[in-house]
């Protein structure tokens, strides 16, 4: 059994999965990799995406480390970007990967 920030997981795998897995954690990292974003320019990267739902997304993954949140308030309105962390970045080729594989699937199996 393997322990991260008070989850428990039963391998490796699970643990990454737990992690990065889900319809949209995967895609806010993908978008991340290519440099900071604002959240409307996420938001508009991911058009499917409900505002509640990237919100979370975002909250999750900056909760595990992987992004970082950063706001703001010197003038009005409110800025807040978003940007992959050192232990994020780290995902680059995982999720550079999975996005290559998909790439494949797409031009082989349509």
């Amino acid at each position: 059994m393997h322990q991260f920030k008070g989850r428990e997981y039963p391998c490796c795998t699970s643990l990454t999965m737990g992690i990065i897995g889900g319809k949209w954690k995967t895609a806010i990292l993908y978008h991340l990799m290519k440099g900071t974003l604002r959240y409307s320019e996420l938001r508009k990267q991911m058009l499917s995406v409900t505002e509640r739902t990237l919100s979370i997304q975002l909250k999750a993954l900056v909760e595990d480390g992987l992004v970082e949140r950063k706001v703001y308030t010197s003038k009005p309105p409110l800025k807040v970007e978003y940007s992959l962390t050192d232990f994020g970045k780290t995902l680059i080729p995982l999720i550079q990967s999975i996005a290559d594989w998909g790439d494949y699937v797409l031009e082989t199996q349509s």
